[in-house]
């Protein structure tokens, strides 16, 4: 059970200064057994957002990709301006949004996203016309090809500059096959620019955790479709089921 008591508490109209909608991203990934020690060498420099007195909020998110996986493809293959699109809930307030994320060759991520029915994986009409303004796709170009579930702390640091999300109990669902990261960490450090002042990317580094890729989609993906294109993921996976010190594989490696 993680303890939180010692951070300043941000509300969600709050964080309204801190949206970074068009961002740079830095991403870590680590063993649940390094957060809290990690988390009560920041709590003096940044808010913790807490909704109705919850600190850990649940998450939901369904993606979407071609028939022929383009979206995964590109990201396998290192492309840049590169598109995810995905319907994500957040499950305390009902509330859902389809979000879709564009990776630049810039390294900058962009992000657009409008209400969403969270009842259906379908498309109205203004949710088509608002994936075919934003990508090359259109809602008949795509199938729901993965789903998961986990709990966030958000974090936001005071100069206002700097959001941090902490990702616990990440689980992946794609068809009847369900797979469980619950012993990983994900944090991602998202700022307007550099973010080498980061309190918490320097108490990453004296916990000697170095930044690394995650792609939650990509990740799911893999350990959940064995028919995918893989190669550029192995060592990551193997890497994951070391540090989370799994008894069996995630994925058979063929």
């Amino acid at each position: 059970m993680l303890n939180t008591e010692s951070f300043e508490i941000i509300s969600l109209q709050e964080m309204d200064k801190v949206k970074l909608m068009n961002r740079t991203d830095h991403k870590y990934w680590f063993s649940l057994s390094e957060l809290q020690s990690l988390l009560e060498s920041i709590y003096n420099q940044y808010y913790i957002l807490q909704i109705d007195g919850n600190y850990q909020m649940p998450y939901s998110t369904t993606y979407f990709d071609t028939l022929k996986n383009d979206m995964f493809t590109a990201h396998h293959n290192g492309k840049l301006n590169r598109y995810k699109i995905r319907k994500r809930i957040y499950l305390n307030s009902g509330i859902g949004f389809l979000e879709i994320k564009f990776k630049s060759n810039k390294g900058r991520t962009i992000k657009k996203r409008i209400p969403t029915d969270v009842t259906s994986n379908q498309f109205t009409e203004k949710e088509d016309l608002f994936i075919q303004s934003n990508t090359p796709y259109g809602a008949s170009d795509l199938q729901l090809s993965l789903q998961n579930n986990f709990t966030r702390l958000t974090l936001v640091n005071k100069n206002f500059k700097e959001r941090c999300t902490v990702d616990l109990n990440l689980q992946y669902k794609k068809e009847n096959k369900c797979v469980a990261l619950d012993k990983l960490v994900i944090v991602e450090i998202k700022s307007e620019g550099n973010s080498e002042i980061s309190a918490l990317k320097l108490a990453l580094r004296d916990h000697r955790l170095k930044t690394a890729g995650f792609s939650k989609y990509c990740i799911g993906r893999t350990v959940t479709d064995s028919e995918l294109k893989r190669n550029a993921f192995k060592n990551k996976i193997r890497k994951i089921e070391k540090v989370i010190s799994t008894k069996r594989e995630l994925y058979t490696i063929n």
